[in-house]
């Protein structure tokens, strides 16, 4: 064995001796004739990196694009196959979605004149670029820079048709990166006329109108090849402003902006000074229309929700369908108003661009949507798609989680202290600590301590002793009842999930909140009361078609909450959303930073949630829930109710405030079918567990004689904030 490795060892020294001798002759000879010097190495090297970089750059480019070109694996370019009028709760045409845009002509049909004042005005090295215009971009960021502000846009037509065709228009860097990819795709799969086609044919335009085509029907009553120079000019100002520039919102920019687009004209070498003279002496007339009522946030939430109908296999195979939906023109319309106002008054002192609100019956029926600003500047539906913290405006889950259990009532004495889980520790909006209250005096005062004590106490009502995991037990069960009352977002488990800090959306929040005012029954939103064919045959009515509502709050428990979210309103943190001679309840939330500021509120009538802040998360200026948000709430609520019957909020006594209308005292006698107005809270209690009992759905709610204050016994310390 001693020979035999010395062996080994010796032919290894020897192999390795031959092989380096070799390689030595081999770089000799033959490497020696590659080998550069001075300005070819420096040449060589930084080819040698570019190439490095090169791949490494395309490896990223390729991961970053995949998303992007994701949107284009269905058949992108297949017009939709519904299409839908939308009628409001009073048989009203309000708009159409699906088969909306006018291609019927081809792009040699359309006027020259425009087609040149577009490009003159969006995109003058559109014919030139290759979907992305590097020097467009570089003269605007410089024009830009030299007017202090945004002058210029630096997006191509191709950008801004993909942003179009797949994109929303959130402010993000992630769009801005899909929007890049998609216009380097669409120019690799259309030529250039088919791209210009597609955008004219789709643009928004406001009035609610899509397309070149469809807007000179509807701003100037004539077909697209008839418009006249001034009309082209004005038509091609609305392309990237419609609602600014809109001629029937306001003329005076409208024909500002036209001129702007003549001159473009000149500068674009299309036209001569001379040639424009006319047109700026006589500028564009519209026909006469009054400013619509806009509901385009509606009709796009709604169309969608028909959508899943289709889906589902609910609307047989229709794809004409004519539907009705409770959408109320009067409360969009004071919704509408209700935000720009607030927003053009307040909005620059709290630092607040963005705001979303919806309003429902307490059954879901959507009444008004408001997803933003401005549809016209952003479609991106912030009530529906965007998710923000709620804040305070969270706990009222936690405070139905929690006297679920029996444990607590609205009189229950609590303790304010401090209170922490691991190294965190909530601290209330005042930095102090109240001490001993009843527990409405902790849901008026918004105390941030006790939803994470109750969350602790939850959990040790299951056997847990340890705190940490007490809690988090407590908040599955706070996380499963906000589910089950309606909120469909993902909601993360944090420690700090009973002070609100998981998100959620607006449309989430007010059918959550709409399970206080129906006596404790899920509320789905829905836009479909009944939706027919175009021939008029009944295809769909949301009263039958859908399965009854799950009932997921006792009735003890909604009279509690009711009983607790009415004193917010009355002598808490939402006294400015108060509606005079209406039962409100209500909860305020106001986010970490002053991020996100919210109101969710609801009579027996309507269920209203409010939502303000900015789109890219910054801090408002010191904005909480009880300002703005409340304002709006009663801006929208106040005049909802007028000439209403007012319906009591369960687990209320038909009392001076929840049972006359906004008009005048009640009637002597209820009418047909209406809730037992008459009853007492408490008897609304009894009969609503009397009900329970039958059912067996669950025992008889225990009296009002023990109550357990969180934080003693069993329930020590814990917190978030």
């Amino acid at each position: 064995m001693l020979g035999f490795d010395a062996w080994m060892n010796d032919g290894l020294y020897n192999g390795g001796r031959s092989f380096g001798e070799a390689y030595g002759r081999y770089a000799e000879k033959i490497q020696r004739r590659f080998r550069v010097a001075g300005i070819k190495r420096v040449v060589l090297d930084l080819t040698s990196e570019a190439v490095t970089l090169g791949l490494a750059g395309g490896v990223v480019m390729l991961t970053l694009a995949q998303p992007a070109f994701n949107q284009t694996s269905e058949n992108w370019l297949k017009a939709p196959d519904l299409a839908v009028t939308f009628l409001d709760r009073y048989g009203t045409e309000v708009g159409r979605r699906g088969i909306k845009h006018d291609d019927s002509l081809r792009i040699d049909e359309f006027p020259d004149i425009l087609v040149k004042a577009l490009i003159s005005t969006e995109d003058r090295r559109f014919y030139e670029h290759w979907g992305i215009d590097p020097i467009g971009t570089l003269r605007a960021v410089t024009v830009n820079a030299r007017g202090g502000g945004h002058v210029q846009g630096g997006s191509s037509l191709t950008q801004q048709l993909a942003k179009n065709l797949f994109l929303s228009n959130e402010r993000s860097l992630e769009r801005k990166v899909n929007e890049a990819f998609l216009a380097l795709w669409l120019e690799c799969h259309l030529t250039k006329n088919e791209i210009l086609k597609l955008y004219l044919d789709r643009a928004y335009m406001g009035g609610g109108t899509f397309g070149a085509a469809a807007a000179a029907d509807y701003y100037f009553g004539k077909n697209l090849k008839d418009i006249t120079l001034p009309e082209a000019a004005m038509l091609a100002g609305l392309f990237k402003a419609p609602t600014k520039y809109a001629p029937h919102v306001n003329l005076p920019a409208a024909r500002a902006r036209a001129a702007d687009v003549l001159h473009n004209m000149v500068e674009a070498g299309y036209l001569t000074e001379g040639q424009i003279q006319s047109a700026l002496r006589n500028p564009a007339t519209p026909v006469t229309r009054s400013r619509d009522i806009s509901a385009d946030y509606y009709l796009d939430w709604a169309f969608n929700e028909i959508k899943k109908l289709v889906d589902e296999g609910k609307l047989k195979k229709e794809r004409v369908l004519v539907v009705k939906t409770p959408l109320d023109l009067a409360i969009q319309k004071r919704a509408d108003q209700a935000v720009e106002n607030v927003l053009r008054q307040f909005g620059d002192a709290f630092d607040v661009e963005q705001a979303a609100l919806v309003t429902m019956d307490p059954d879901g029926a959507v009444r008004a949507m408001v997803g933003g600003a401005d549809y016209g500047q952003s479609q991106f539906n912030r009530a529906t798609d965007a998710l923000r913290q709620p804040g305070s405006s969270f706990k009222p889950y936690v405070y139905a989680a929690a006297l679920a259990t029996g444990q607590w009532r609205p009189e229950s004495k609590v303790v304010d202290r401090p209170v922490c889980i691991g190294n965190w520790c909530p601290a209330n909006y005042g930095r102090s600590f109240a001490g001993t209250v009843p527990l409405w005096v902790a849901v008026a005062k918004s105390i941030n301590t006790i939803p994470v004590q109750f969350s602790i106490a939850m959990g040790k009502q299951l056997g847990e002793t340890h705190d940490a995991r007490a809690a988090k037990l407590g908040r599955s069960k706070i996380i499963a009842l906000a589910h089950k009352m309606g909120v469909t977002s993902n909601l993360v488990d944090s420690v700090s999930l009973p002070i609100g800090s998981a998100e959620v959306t607006v449309i989430d929040q007010a059918a959550g909140y709409s399970v206080f005012a129906n006596g404790g029954r899920r509320a789905k939103p829905y836009a479909a009361t009944e939706i027919r064919t175009g021939a008029g045959e009944v295809i769909y009515r949301h009263d039958t078609s859908e399965a009854p509502p799950e009932q997921v709050l006792s009735t003890r428990v909604v009279a509690d909450m009711n009983y607790m979210l009415n004193k917010v309103v009355d002598e808490g943190t939402g006294r400015k959303a108060a509606v005079e001679g209406v039962r409100t309840a209500g909860k305020s939330g106001t986010t970490n930073a002053y991020r996100d500021a919210w109101f969710v509120g609801y009579t027996g009538n309507l269920v209203t949630a409010v939502w303000y802040g900015n789109d890219d998360h910054s801090s408002t200026k010191n904005l909480t829930g009880g300002s703005l948000p409340a304002i709006t709430f009663h801006e929208v609520m106040a005049p909802a109710h007028q000439g209403l019957e007012i319906k009591p909020m369960p687990g209320f006594e038909s009392d001076k405030a929840g049972a006359r209308t906004a008009q005048g005292p009640a009637p002597a006698t209820p009418p047909p079918g209406a809730p037992a107005g008459a009853l007492s809270r408490r008897s609304f209690e009894v009969l609503g567990g009397l009900g329970t009992l039958f059912r067996s759905v669950e025992s008889p709610p225990p009296g009002r004689a023990a109550f357990n204050a969180v934080g003693g016994g069993g329930a020590g310390g814990s917190s978030v904030r």
